[in-house]
């Protein structure tokens, strides 16, 4: 017998699922030892194949159910349990807002530590699918077989999919048929595609080799009816180039709705494209997008808030906590493209942003110049490195500072800068309420948190949006 061979994990029978936890799964509890399962909900009673055991915790994958919970829903999408993009598609939306909302008060009471006032309720999103403005996939000649397709021992003559990446095998690509988070023209092009290429014989990518065609593909819709579409590429011929030309000439006369098609042709080993030239084949380079009377300009390396009606609530709530007279100076930090500080422009004197990507500044300062908005100032650069004592003697002390950082919270000379600062009331707009509830500690000495309230941007996801007003202690 192999010294090699696995030790079999074992099967963990009848047990019952508790709570939902993070990552999007859910937990049990086993001897005293948290279980943590993906695809059930609270109240499923099933059998568990342990797949990983460690001293506190397990992970493990329902192998039988035995009773089904009533919090249960049935998924909409084919592909749910093998994607892992919606892992609460299994879990009444009515649930999932409740557990966004555990999740931030959780995150504010065990981490934060700090006095807070009743955190209002969780602000759902009006619709639950076809809600994203914006998806990407991935192109490859490694197509992700399913567990069912894998027992079959069948040997595939077609292994290039398009769709999205599998967590854990960087290289492999499960075949999207369907995505329900958008209009169903993702699909339409998408599908389209495929059948395109691999009746043409298009070559599609090769991640470990860097070689292939078709590498990804972006589409982009907005509230305005307008549709971007681009294509990455890898051309390394003139026959290459005409495939890539007679692609696009295809969808141009396919899918009129497209108003902005683009493609471009990406030589790296990875498929991030802002420092790559976009091409134009029909259309403009950009689309608009529209938020009350105001209009934000989207490009290809743009960031947007990717649930649009959603960000609109959002950003209704911060402007709601920012309490704007007019007569403000306002610090917009992580602006982005602007869109939160040219939101509040006109209730404020000036609104400052600032942002690390020069190309989002760039695109913020052009958003403000097409809504004729001119009391706004924006800069570009390491937000630990441009706010500091100096910028504030030289620009004046904000009255008012939203920030929007990303996941991983504000460093801690932003945080002494702001402190430094002393406005009045701070906006704390956050992706990651862990991280929040980490800075909140660290500027309770001198803020109080007196408004509290989470919105949900993802639904069937575990991420949740969550927005904290605090007012200077005096």
């Amino acid at each position: 017998m192999s010294r090699n061979k696995k030790k079999q994990l074992p099967v963990l029978e009848k047990i019952t699922i508790t709570s939902c936890a993070a990552e999007g799964k859910s937990l049990a509890r086993v001897d005293e030892k948290v279980v943590f399962v993906p695809f059930v909900v609270p109240g499923d009673v099933v059998d568990l194949q342990v797949k990983k055991k460690k001293s506190s915790y397990m992970e493990a994958v329902a192998v039988r159910f035995h009773d089904y919970s009533p919090l249960r829903t049935e998924p909409v999408c084919k592909h749910y349990g093998v994607c892992g993009g919606c892992k609460w598609q299994c879990l009444k939306y009515e649930e999932q807002l409740k557990a966004k909302q555990q999740q931030v008060e959780d995150n504010l009471v065990r981490i934060g530590k700090i006095e807070l006032p009743e955190i209002m309720p969780i602000l759902g999103s009006k619709h639950v699918y076809g809600y994203r403005n914006k998806l990407e996939f991935g192109f490859s000649n490694k197509r992700w077989l399913t567990e069912e397709e894998v027992r079959t021992d069948v040997k595939y003559d077609v292994m290039d999919a398009v769709g999205f990446h599998i967590t854990g095998a960087f290289d492999k690509i499960l075949d999207i048929e369907e995505c329900h988070l958008m209009d169903n023209i993702n699909n339409a092009i998408r599908n389209d595609i495929r059948q395109y290429a691999l009746s043409h014989g298009l070559e599609f990518y090769d991640l470990r080799l860097n070689k292939g065609l078709l590498r990804s593909l972006m589409i982009r819709t907005s509230n305005t009816g307008e549709l971007m579409f681009l294509v990455q590429f890898r051309i390394e011929s003139p026959e290459q180039q005409a495939q890539a030309d007679a692609l696009m000439n295809h969808l141009a006369e396919t899918f009129p709705q497209i108003t902005s098609l683009l493609y471009v042709d990406n030589h790296k080993a990875n498929d991030t494209f802002g420092d790559q030239e976009v091409h134009v084949v029909k259309g403009k380079d950009f689309i608009y997008e529209e938020m009350e009377d105001l209009k934000f300009k989207v490009g290809p390396k743009s960031f947007y808030q990717t649930n649009t009606e959603q960000a609109y609530e959002l950003y209704k709530v911060a402007r709601s906590f920012a309490g704007l007279t007019g007569d403000e100076l306002v610090y917009d930090l992580y602006t982005g493209t602007g869109t939160i500080a040219n939101f509040v422009a006109h209730q404020a004197r000036k609104v400052i942003g600032i942002e690390y990507v020069p190309e989002a500044i760039e695109d913020a300062k052009v958003n403000s110049a097409i809504n004729n908005i001119s009391n706004t100032l924006f800069f570009a650069g390491d937000m630990k490195d441009i706010l500091n004592k100096d910028f504030i003697e030289e620009h004046g002390r904000p009255d008012v500072i939203i920030t929007d950082p990303p996941r991983a919270g504000m460093h801690q000379d932003v945080i002494d800068t702001i402190l430094f600062a002393a406005p009045e009331r701070i906006v704390y707009v956050s992706c990651n309420p862990a991280t929040q509830a980490r800075d909140l500690q660290l500027l309770d000495a001198a803020y109080k948190v007196v408004q509290v309230q989470p919105v949900d941007m993802f639904p069937h996801t575990q991420h949740v949006e969550n927005v904290v007003l605090l007012e200077k202690r005096h």
